[in-house]
């Protein structure tokens, strides 16, 4: 290969915005949409881009088709589809893991490829719960091959992932970038990548199927016919023990005048589950909730811990539940489990800050953290992506929970579809979606608006639950990024690396760049946004196939692919969402993520070999 190319002041430019946006990934000072927003406006600054095509990101067809998507996958949530699906799991798989886990995991890897895979990962989350009570199955048998094969199910279409939406546009930017005489780069249809999708996906089936008793924890089995795990669970998992009780605040307590947050926080004091110093009894009481002489507090603890706390505290013991006995019935109140997705606007914020017994009507009693417990000072503890909160609530309170977009129920909850009338309509305008796509030569983002339009006039979604259902953190960070992938392809910056690349390997076999390109991306994806391993490393993977003679559109493709290959490490998006309630730790990741890793790439770069080498 020739080394004709040399560094210009405009590509020492790009290789510094680029090294910053690699740091900012990978240290997270500051939130990944925000480091993707300074990276467009710095891009802008430095005159590297056009203004004028600075935010065409936003209108871009790859953004407009990742919002639409968002709303497609709502409709479908809001009209109870899944409660569907998994009494159909139910009913054909029985309680063998063996069926279970290929039916479940295929279920979710082909919803996966029409919706983003976080989405289908957070809507099977208490469908897996409702089959692992059901079938006596234990949680951590189902949660990891069904979030591995959302992941690998989104390699079945063009639109199951962001890289792959994204990826057409960058094929569209490099071709404005062409050397003379160079033919333009094909882009690719909605079912191009399906061969390669579908054997990436029986792969993982089939991996967890043989090695799946090998390869995860065997968490406790929680028993079947009950809405959510019973106190049984909690106490062996999270070291929540105890019965609840009713303390009677009498006059010569030093409890009067305090509030619950204060009183929470004594030596060895109880959960405080409930509260009544009004006409009402009311769980979850807000943390500035004032305790006065007659107030009856709703404890829980072991009999010893809540009689030493009554008794240095002059409160009087209930012989019986005569206050809370209806607030706590189990078919009415329980505990549960809720994670906190990536985008949750409580990131960030205490457990006390976010008022959610004020506001949710959830009284948080631990926290698992990747595998940590943690049971002390919960109220301080700042929220981070991917926790699950412990928490007690009515029924009802977590009804309303599981539709705020900042909490993902992950346990199985009795309660009504919201809208199960309208699923035809949920139906029929995601079909024609998928018609249009197929069968047209429409436009990605017009096909998938149709859709979601359809939906919002039928009445399947209002305008603002639309609204809602986007992920506004995952459209700015893809609209920011673009300009960088740009700026990369017009000074030259992706033909200069990928020249120095060469220079490294030498003269090595195409299929070792195959290789090597795949194994990158996949280093990149672990430690940074796919979308920011695939907009960086697109265009130095095409100017690595045009200096050697290979495919760049394979090239491409095997970048966008390999992005998805994040499996060992609970850095993923969906990997964080099914680490809590899985009761998974960072070394069963490691575990069944290496082997999946390898996995992964040979059977990619066989398929995408077989399918698209000229």
């Amino acid at each position: 290969m020739e080394t004709g190319l040399t560094l210009t002041g405009d590509m020492i430019l790009v290789l510094i915005v680029l090294s910053a946006t690699i740091g900012l990934f990978v240290s997270e000072l500051v939130r990944v949409d925000v480091a993707a927003i300074l990276v467009m406006v710095t891009i802008g600054l430095l005159g590297l881009v056009p203004a004028s095509e600075l935010f065409n990101g936003f209108a871009s067809n790859a953004v407009l088709s990742i919002i639409a998507v968002m709303v497609l996958g709502a409709g479908l949530d809001r009209t109870g589809v899944m409660t569907v699906v998994s009494a159909w799991i139910l009913k054909i798989g029985g309680d063998k893991v063996t069926r279970i886990v290929p039916l479940v995991s295929g279920t979710v890897g082909v919803i996966s490829s029409m919706m983003q895979n976080v989405g289908a990962t957070a809507l099977f989350l208490p469908v897996m719960s409702r089959i692992s009570a059901r079938t006596h199955i234990p949680l951590s048998r189902l949660l990891m091959p069904m979030g591995f094969c959302a992941i690998l199910g989104g390699t079945l279409t063009m639109v199951g992932s962001s890289p792959l939406i994204l990826l057409n546009d960058l094929i569209e930017n490099a071709n404005a970038s062409l050397p003379p005489g160079v033919q333009t780069l094909q882009t690719f249809d909605l079912f191009d990548v399906t061969p390669v999708g579908i054997v990436l996906l029986a792969s993982g089936i089939l991996y967890f199927v043989i090695g799946g008793k090998f390869l995860l924890p065997e968490t406790r089995e929680k028993p079947a016919g009950v809405p959510a795990r019973t106190k049984t669970y909690f106490a062996d998992v999270y070291g929540i023990k105890g019965d609840v009780y009713e303390l009677l605040v009498t006059v010569d307590s030093p409890l009067v005048g305090m509030e619950i947050k204060e009183a929470e926080q004594m030596l060895e004091a109880p959960l405080m589950l409930a509260i009544r110093n009004t006409e009402e009894p009311r769980l979850a009481p807000p943390a500035d909730e004032m305790i006065w002489v007659g107030t009856i507090l709703g404890v829980m603890g072991t009999r010893d811990q809540v009689g030493r706390f009554a008794l240095e505290n002059q409160c009087r013991v209930q012989p019986r539940l005569r206050t809370f006995g209806p607030l706590f019935n189990a078919s009415r109140a329980g505990i549960s489990e809720v994670v906190i997705p990536p985008g949750s606007r409580l990131v960030g914020q205490t457990v006390g800050e976010a008022r959610l017994r004020t506001r949710y009507g959830i009284s948080v009693l631990a926290i698992n953290r990747r595998g940590d417990i943690l049971t002390e000072g919960v109220r301080d503890i700042e929220l981070e992506t991917g926790d699950c909160l412990v928490s007690h609530s009515t029924w009802r309170d977590l009804s309303a929970v599981a539709k705020e977009r900042d909490f993902i129920v992950a346990t199985d909850i009795p309660k009504e579809e919201q809208r199960p009338h309208k699923v035809a309509h949920a139906l029929v305008f995601f079909a024609i979606s998928v018609g249009m796509i197929v069968f047209t030569d429409y436009r990605l983002s017009i096909a998938l608006l149709v859709g979601a339009m359809g939906m919002i006039l039928t009445g399947v979604l209002s305008i603002d639950e639309a609204y809602n259902s986007v992920s506004w953190k995952t459209v700015f960070l893809l609209a920011s990024l673009i300009p960088l992938g740009q700026a990369m392809e017009r000074t030259g910056t992706a033909a200069w690396i990928a020249q120095e690349i060469m220079q490294i390997l030498g003269d090595v076999p195409e299929l070792a760049i195959e290789a090597a390109l795949a194994v990158l991306a996949t280093v990149f994806t672990l430690v940074m946004s796919n979308v920011g391993a695939t907009t960086i490393l697109v265009p130095i993977a095409v100017s690595i196939a045009l200096a050697t003679g290979a495919d760049p559109t394979m090239y491409a493709l095997i970048i966008a692919l390999s992005t998805s290959n994040a499996f060992i490490l609970p850095t993923h998006q969906v990997n964080a969402l099914i680490m809590g309630p899985g009761g998974y730790r960072v070394t069963d990741f490691i575990r069944a993520g290496g082997l999946m890793s390898v996995i992964f790439i040979v059977v990619m770069l066989t398929m995408v070999n077989v399918m698209f080498r000229a």
